[in-house]
């Protein structure tokens, strides 16, 4: 029996967790280094996360919304969201 496995894109990840209910991203605390796996609200943006390893508080670095733009694998929601084109209309 041959199973398939499908590669999900970086640039497609969000679009796979939301419609999964996963809004989750790696956030690494630049004091302490260590990744922890928090939850990515997906209708705004998180100024502030306590790391879980030294308890540092974190906020967004200067021109970055949320702590997810600033130290997570990846952008938060809503500006994924913002990054995705709108499709053009099919002419009929």
């Amino acid at each position: 029996m041959r199973v398939s496995v499908a590669v999900i894109p970086q640039e497609h990840r969000f679009l796979w967790q939301k419609r999964s209910n996963m809004a989750r991203d790696i956030i690494t605390c630049p004091e302490c280094g260590k990744p922890s796996e928090a939850e990515m609200p997906t209708d705004a943006c998180l100024y502030f996360y306590e790391c879980p390893g030294c308890h540092t508080r974190l906020k967004a670095l200067p021109g970055d919304c949320c702590v997810f733009c600033s130290y997570g694998t990846m952008l938060c929601p809503p500006r994924q969201e913002a990054a995705i084109p709108e499709a053009e209309p099919t002419p009929v």
